[in-house]
């Protein structure tokens, strides 16, 4: 929780690295509005960002354009889906990270999404999802 306006400028100040645009790769992405340092955290976010699990029969059960937003923007394996805890009326940024195979960011065993190298403003994030996800994408 927000403790105080100095907190959250230093949040300001500190923490914010990137914007939604148009991308190029697909759809939209996540763009550096400032150059971003190697070995940092470039979405790191006062809300936790966590996720809750949810079977696929359950899943099955909701309206089909939810389905295809979850379907979309969540990370699911043949158990479970996993959704964000803040539901999808607020926006965590890393589900518009594009895949590449020549990536700029990486999760960590820990869930922190780390910058691979510097970063450019006005360059695009990506990652690479078969490394991220441990699967291979195949993209049309």
């Amino acid at each position: 929780m927000l403790k105080s306006k100095k907190q959250l400028f230093d949040h300001l100040r500190q923490d914010v690295y990137c914007h939604l645009g148009v991308s190029k790769v697909h759809g939209i992405g996540v763009f550096a509005v400032r150059p971003i340092p190697k070995g940092i955290e470039p979405l790191r976010s006062l809300v936790k960002f966590d996720d809750i699990k949810f079977t696929h029969d359950e899943i099955k059960t909701l309206a089909p354009g939810v389905r295809r937003e979850i379907e979309m923007f969540c990370y699911y394996d043949e158990q479970h889906v996993h959704v964000p805890r803040i539901g999808f009326n607020a926006a965590n940024m890393s589900v518009y990270l594009n895949h590449s195979k020549t990536p700029n960011v990486e999760f960590k065993q820990n869930g922190e999404l780390v910058s691979l190298r510097a970063i450019k403003k006005g360059e695009e994030l990506l990652m690479d999802y078969d490394i991220n996800f441990g699967a291979v994408h195949i993209f049309d």
